[in-house]
């Protein structure tokens, strides 16, 4: 859709007004099944890790605990730094804080709102279709498919 384009290109000429460096963070959360919780965003195509912006004064830690729980209403108990990418494809100085996690409860049933549509778990073989190229190669990376790359 041509406002999700429009909306996210505003965005980023803010952030990048604002910050010089953006830093954001990202979770792949997986159940007992093995299946990741994957989200699908209002303003941009496909399906993603939930996930967001470290703020000013804020900790990856703190962030993608306000992340998870904002967008999905699951609470982390111990995240996994997994690894740490450059974005700057998408956005020129960005860069993503990838964390596995493992050990969560939810602490409220989730409910569509105006950023996210939709929150699913599925089985690593059994993506949906118009899952994002970067969580792609980072699904693969956790399931020891890939080799790890510094390119989100």
């Amino acid at each position: 859709m041509h406002y999700r384009r429009v909306t996210k290109k505003l965005l980023q000429r803010y952030w990048r007004l604002t910050r010089g460096l953006t830093l954001g963070v990202r979770a792949a959360v997986i159940d007992g099944d093995d299946r990741m919780l994957l989200v699908r965003h209002t303003y941009t195509g496909g399906w993603h890790f939930p996930g967001g912006g470290v703020e000013f004064k804020e900790t990856v830690y703190a962030a993608l605990e306000r992340e998870l729980l904002e967008e999905t209403g699951i609470a982390l108990a111990g995240p996994e730094l997994f690894g740490l990418y450059s974005n700057t494809e998408a956005f020129p100085g960005d860069h993503v804080a990838l964390f596995v996690v493992r050990a969560w409860q939810h602490r409220r049933a989730f409910a569509p709102n105006w950023e996210i549509a939709e929150a699913e778990f599925f089985a690593p073989h059994a993506m949906p279709d118009g899952v994002s190229a970067g969580t792609q190669r980072r699904i693969d990376e956790i399931n020891g498919l890939k080799p790890r790359q510094a390119m989100w």
